[in-house]
């Protein structure tokens, strides 16, 4: 398990890649995330006796390359991601963050709208829990979800950096 470390506007991520994709993205630094991270390793790679490594001085084409996309859409020149993920989860939870990914760049849908795109028009709660469990919050946008009254409800980073993502995407 390769880490770094990435300014943004939005402050410090840190990007988790595995050998097969990008697998988590946190709001924050290591050392202020770690035992949140620990306890995310531990039960995404139950006794793997995976490690964290830094890659922030080495090298990493895929933390190079997510480095470089995400850098791409804070100056507003990516609109889409386009890297390998590693996602654990339910296959309910990796149905919502599929659909989540369909949300376009600068729109934004209702908990119920992604219900009902998953053909499960009742699962409103299930669908914001799954929202707030997605492990790589901007690559896959949970940002873009929205209350049913347009209001700006539960994201990981908090209100005011969902109210910014948005606002770089140019949703008003």
């Amino acid at each position: 398990m390769n880490w770094r470390e990435l300014d943004s506007p939005i402050g410090t991520l840190l990007v988790c890649a595995s050998s097969r994709g990008i697998c988590h993205v946190e709001f924050g630094g290591y050392a202020e995330r770690l035992e949140q991270m620990e306890a995310w390793l531990s039960k995404q790679w139950p006794g793997s006796g995976a490690a964290m490594a830094n890659t922030a001085a080495g090298p990493s084409k895929l933390l190079d390359e997510a480095q470089r996309q995400l850098h791409d859409y804070f100056e507003g020149r990516l609109r889409s991601f386009d890297l390998p993920l590693e996602l654990r989860g339910t296959s309910f939870q990796k149905a919502v963050w599929g659909e989540l990914a369909r949300i376009p760049y600068g729109e934004v849908r209702s908990y119920k709208q992604v219900a009902e795109q998953l053909g499960k028009p009742l699962a409103v709660r299930a669908v914001g829990g799954a929202n707030n469990r997605n492990p790589v919050p901007l690559i896959v946008p949970c940002h873009r979800v929205i209350g049913a009254n347009g209001s700006m409800v539960g994201f990981g980073g908090g209100v005011e950096i969902k109210t910014y993502l948005l606002g770089l995407e140019g949703y008003a």
